[in-house]
C-alpha cells in the first residue's frame, strides 16, 4: 500500500457530527438509534438526536473523544475512546435493558483507556482502517499515561472479536445479553476484552 493510500487519522470536530452519529449506530448494532428514538421530541428524527449529542463538548459520546479516519477527503471511520477514571454510579437494573450489561462491565474497566465505539463504513472495511484507528487510540492512551485498554463486544459479533483478539485483546469478563431490540437480535454474552500496553 502506498503512503498516499493510508487513511488520515485526525481529531474529530463538530463538522463530523453526522458521520459520528451514523458510525456509532453502526458500532452499537442499532442500539444508539433505539435510544435516540426514545429521546426524540416532536418532529425530531433519531439521527438528529445523535448529531446533537455528537456535537456536545462533554459526555462519552462527544466529538471531543473521537478520532476520524479520512481517505480522499471522505470520512470513512471513527473510534470513540477515553479514560475511565471511576466506575459509573448507575445501577444496571435502573437503566434501559439493552445497555445494562455494558454498564455492568464498564465498572470493571476503571483505570483503563476505554474504546466506546469503533466503526468503519461498510464500503471501506477490509482496508486496514479499523487497525489504524485502534493503534491511534492506543497512542492516545500512552500519551495519557495509561497502560491498559478495554473494549466491549457482543460474543456473536465474531468478526469484531477476531479483530480485537488479533491485536492482543484478551477476555476479561462477560455479562449476558438482556435484550437486543433490533436486528441482528444478539443473544449470548457481551464480552469485556482488555489489552496491556506495558512492555
Amino acid at each position: 500500500m502506498n503512503i498516499q493510500d493510508l487513511p488520515l487519522i485526525r481529531r474529530a470536530d463538530p463538522a463530523d457530527a453526522e458521520n459520528l452519529a451514523k458510525l456509532i449506530n453502526l458500532a452499537g448494532e442499532g442500539i444508539p438509534n433505539w435510544l435516540w428514538t426514545r429521546a426524540c421530541v416532536e418532529g425530531q428524527t433519531p439521527l438528529e438526536v445523535g448529531i446533537e449529542r455528537a456535537r456536545r463538548k462533554t459526555g462519552g459520546f462527544s466529538y471531543k473523544n473521537a478520532l476520524s479516519a479520512e481517505r480522499n477527503g471522505q470520512l470513512k471511520g471513527m473510534i470513540l475512546s477515553y479514560a475511565i477514571d471511576e466506575a459509573p454510579s448507575d445501577k444496571p437494573d435502573d437503566l434501559p435493558v439493552p445497555i445494562a450489561p455494558f454498564v455492568a462491565l464498564e465498572k470493571l474497566s476503571v483505570g483503563t483507556w476505554f474504546i466506546n465505539a469503533l466503526a468503519v463504513y461498510y464500503e471501506a472495511q477490509g482496508q486496514g482502517i479499523g487497525t489504524r484507528l485502534l493503534m491511534a487510540a492506543e497512542d492516545l492512551a500512552g500519551h495519557e499515561g495509561l497502560t491498559e485498554m478495554s473494549i466491549q463486544v457482543y460474543s456473536q459479533n465474531t468478526g469484531a472479536v477476531r479483530l480485537y483478539k488479533r491485536h492482543g485483546y484478551k477476555f476479561a469478563a462477560s455479562e449476558p445479553v438482556r435484550q437486543h431490540p433490533c436486528p441482528p437480535y444478539y443473544t449470548g454474552d457481551v464480552l469485556l476484552l482488555k489489552k496491556s500496553l506495558a512492555n
